[in-house]
């Protein structure tokens, strides 16, 4: 087979045109804004959010400050497995840059590295079968281990030989690499590694872009993605998915996009846990007057986008609530980052 025979099956959709005009547009300012020493702390605040947000989708649970813990070479109590999860993950990425994606051994070195300690095949492809399970059900059945070195041969040639953009070849490579399910497990995380190792190739700032931990708060969508892609035998829906997820992460990416934030929605941002309404925030506040509320506190945060209501159609419902958008999400870690 020539290098130039495969074509993994997908449509261009006026969609995916479109987010890959904003994710350039949006990385050309990015490139312009982002100062050296801003750059150097925003690498390792996204990092920490990056491999969080990677491991949390398969099931680990140590927080950003945990995460932070490790890499300063501090002990934390946790289980010894998510531990060394979070090890293994900072070893990847501190030669992430070294890494090129087109290669096999670097393929199966970079999982080596993820999962040391973690299987036994660490480095190695499967050598059986192995299915995709949604809770108790099997909603995709890998190919046969016997043809997994050809097909990630054959994907990765046409890593090279393809034409399309970076943003969309870096989606197909992870959705073929996720239908091929090579290792006996962390595809998931190597798949998104080697997604970022791609875009990384074509602009260096997706780096320390932290596009996986915007994935985990989207991850039923994720998966949901995935099974369309597989369905319509077309990854068009997850290109989309992927891209949407790559916006939302170069958007809030820039630590100049941050507000000027008054003291009064540092504050209400500062209280607002999941999904609060009206007088629930009131009393975290202690605030009694309704008017003040809402003319210095609520319509401000959700004039700059920093919160949103959770009934958007029906602004006065009795039953509207209030959640952190990404954006005010952002704003409080570069807050405690500081």
């Amino acid at each position: 087979m020539t290098k130039n025979e495969y074509q993994p099956p997908y449509t261009i959709t006026s969609a995916i045109l479109n987010l890959v005009a904003n994710i350039s547009e949006a990385i050309g300012r990015l490139t312009v804004l982002t100062d050296q020493a801003k750059a150097l702390r925003l690498r390792r605040v996204n990092r920490i959010r990056t491999i969080q947000g990677s491991l949390a989708i398969e099931g680990n649970t140590l927080s950003e400050a945990q995460i932070t813990a490790i890499l300063d070479g501090r002990r934390v109590i946790a289980p010894p497995r998510e531990v060394q999860e979070v090890r293994n993950a900072l070893a990847a990425y501190d030669r992430f840059e070294k890494w090129r994606p087109d290669l096999e051994t670097e393929l199966l070195e970079a999982h080596r590295v993820l999962m040391t300690g973690l299987i036994d095949d660490a480095g190695f492809y499967r050598r059986g079968g192995v299915g995709v399970m949604a809770g108790s059900q099997v909603i995709h059945v890998a190919p046969p281990a016997d043809r997994v070195p050809a097909l990630v041969g054959v994907l990765l040639r046409w890593l090279i030989a393809s034409d399309a953009h970076p943003l969309i070849t870096s989606s197909v490579f992870h959705y073929e690499f996720e239908f091929i399910h090579p290792f006996t497990d962390g595809n998931g995380r190597m798949g998104r590694l080697w997604q970022s190792l791609i875009l990384a190739r074509w602009n260096l700032l997706f780096a320390d872009i932290p596009v996986e931990s915007l994935v985990f708060e989207h991850q039923a969508e994720y998966y949901q993605a995935l099974q369309e892609s597989t369905n319509q035998t077309d990854c068009a829906p997850f290109i989309e998915f992927m891209l949407r997820m790559v916006l939302d992460a170069v958007t809030t990416a820039a630590p100049q996009v941050a507000p000027q934030v008054t003291p009064q929605v540092s504050q209400l941002l500062g209280v607002l846990e999941g999904d609060m309404g009206r007088e629930a925030l009131q009393s975290a506040l202690c605030l009694q007057d309704r008017k003040s509320f809402s003319e210095r506190y609520l319509r401000p945060a959700l004039a700059e986008a920093l919160i949103e209501m959770t009934i958007p159609d029906k602004p006065n419902s009795r039953l509207q609530k209030y959640r952190l958008t990404d954006k005010g999400r952002q704003w409080l870690q570069q807050r405690g980052e500081g």
